[in-house]
């Protein structure tokens, strides 16, 4: 039964984070000068690393129940990169938000670069997802 539950959160941690990179990228189009597009970015990042610490939760747990504690924890540690950047990204986020609809020309590509630095992160830990599956 832990195996199953491993498999299972393992396949959601591969969909959460494949959808949410997947997701993110279009929305480099936008501008982000407009506080409504920069409301909906920080709302979708603040989704998955709600979504993703969930979902690296329960592989931690499943894992270690699994007599797998290596990948135990890998899992609680991706749990808590997802908790730490949830903290440190979106109220700089929120905070980038505010200073855009202010019209503070320095707050846009502030806020850019804050979503592509997310992107990258999003890929590195997609990239070690699937490399650690190689390994089990």
């Amino acid at each position: 039964m832990a195996h199953s539950a491993a498999l299972l959160f393992t396949v959601a941690m591969l969909m959460v984070t494949a959808y949410f990179l997947l997701g993110s990228l279009p929305l480099l189009i936008l501008k982000h000068d407009n506080p409504v597009d920069a409301k909906f970015i920080r709302a979708f990042f603040n989704m998955y690393y709600r979504l993703a610490c969930v979902t690296a939760l329960g592989a931690a747990v499943s894992y270690a129940l699994s007599g797998r504690p290596g990948f135990a924890v890998g899992a609680a540690a991706n749990a808590g990169l997802m908790w730490m950047l949830r903290g440190r990204f979106i109220p700089r986020l929120v905070a980038l938000e505010s200073r855009i609809k202010t019209e503070d020309l320095l707050a846009i590509p502030a806020f850019r670069q804050m979503h592509k630095t997310a992107i990258l992160i999003n890929l590195g830990q997609l990239v070690v997802i699937l490399a650690s599956l190689g390994a089990y």
